[in-house]
């Protein structure tokens, strides 16, 4: 078998999972709504910067964590926002496993 036929068979598997598909309905149910997805925006560029600070090894800023803690608080109050970011972090979590199993399978050449 062909591991490139195997990894199209993979794509397509994912895209018709459970995971997959129920967090696109929520993505597309909240981006519908143009306040509140620019409130996710704003949440995701701020997540982003402080992401970004931790890899590059800085110093965490406070100010920021503290305002991405406090908007996610007020985000989840919505309950179709609390519902994408649940089944985000469902999704996310399957695809970091399945990277995992592939990571595994070839780590004795890397």
């Amino acid at each position: 078998m062909n591991v490139y036929d195997t990894a199209n068979r993979l794509a397509q598997e994912i895209k018709t999972s459970n995971e997959y598909l129920e967090y696109k309905k929520a993505k597309e149910k909240v981006c519908a709504d143009a306040e509140l997805k620019a409130k996710i925006d704003d949440f995701e560029k701020l997540r982003y910067e402080v992401q970004l600070l931790v890899m590059q090894g800085e110093k965490q800023d406070e100010e920021k964590t503290k305002k991405l803690q406090e908007m996610y608080g007020i985000l989840i109050e919505n309950k179709d926002i609390k519902n994408y970011f649940d089944l985000e972090v469902k999704f996310n979590v399957m695809i970091a496993d399945v990277n995992k199993i592939i990571a595994e399978s070839v780590k004795e050449v890397l």
